[in-house]
């Protein structure tokens, strides 16, 4: 199966990566051409493309990997686009996390070229995309998902088809939002334990094992502790999903109340300057409201 990849940022490189040690034929495309060499140097079967167009030319199926809805539309049905060249029939896969309105738009004018698509967005941050255990919410038909499955499968170790295309947008943002309301709430646990003098390395080892254990207790509770913050996802992602989130809900009329709070926490962060940090880094937007601000 040929594929073209294109976005090769912290977690494209990884899955592209795994994609090229399953064996698949690969053409990859980047802004910064400096990672694309890396990647073909490191696999021989990669082929760097001089444009997205050219990424996709011989390509069976085509996956993007980039930050938003204004990227993916670029590099996907912008001047030097991979629907300009790509085959009747090339199916698209979008890993980014653009929001329902924004997929379903996409998806649609791809349609229209004679291609299929599938929004395909992703959790599990670096690590997991590393080792090939990413977790894919996947919208489109039936059809098409089975197709990417194979390629899917190379990336992730669960591959979930969320329903039409869309919908693997609509699982992605909710559960994001989830994510960022349960760190920030981590992030407010840690800190009453530090104002009530309480040993913070035997809270986490009891919400570890206890009722209140999480994903967020593992890998967010001693970078929180040690305010040392390794980027694994950006606060300013977090931060632009959450926003999908309650966007999407306002207009279906329903209400998200815990997210908006999240939220005001995230904004509150990306204006000091963290949005480019792990968004663990959001305890230190609510250290001005205790005795521990630095």
């Amino acid at each position: 199966m040929r594929i073209a990849f294109i976005g090769l940022g912290i977690m494209g490189s990884r899955m592209a990566a795994n994609l090229a040690r399953n064996g698949f034929e690969l053409t990859v495309w980047n802004r910064t051409v400096e990672r694309a060499n890396e990647l073909a140097a490191a696999h021989p079967q990669v082929r760097v493309s001089s444009s997205p167009a050219d990424a996709a030319a011989d390509a069976e199926i085509v996956i993007t990997m980039v930050v938003d809805g204004p990227q993916v539309r670029e590099l996907l049905l912008g001047e030097e686009g991979a629907a300009l060249r790509a085959a009747p029939g090339t199916l698209f896969i979008d890993c980014s996390t653009v929001g329902i309105a924004e997929a379903q738009a996409i998806g649609a004018e791809l349609a229209e070229r004679g291609f299929g698509f599938l929004d395909a967005p992703v959790t599990g941050s670096s690590p997991r995309a590393q080792d090939g255990t990413l977790l894919f919410m996947v919208g489109g038909s039936t059809e098409d998902f089975e197709r990417a499955t194979p390629a899917l499968q190379a990336m992730g170790a669960k591959i979930v088809h969320a329903g039409p295309v869309g919908q693997g947008q609509a699982v992605k943002v909710i559960s994001n939002s989830v994510t960022a309301v349960n760190a920030t709430t981590l992030a407010q646990a840690v800190l009453v334990a530090e104002g009530l003098g309480a040993d913070v390395n035997a809270l986490i080892e009891v919400m570890r094992n206890g009722s209140a254990g999480s994903t967020m207790v593992e890998l967010k509770a001693a970078p929180m502790r040690d305010r040392n913050f390794p980027t694994l996802f950006k606060l300013d992602h977090m931060l632009k999903d959450v926003r999908l989130c309650l966007e999407a809900a306002h207009g279906a009329g329903v209400e998200f109340p815990l997210a908006g709070e999240a939220e005001q926490v995230l904004q509150a962060g990306s204006e000091m300057g963290l949005g480019d940090e792990d968004f663990a880094a959001l305890i230190r937007t609510l250290e001005p409201r205790t005795d521990l601000a630095p």
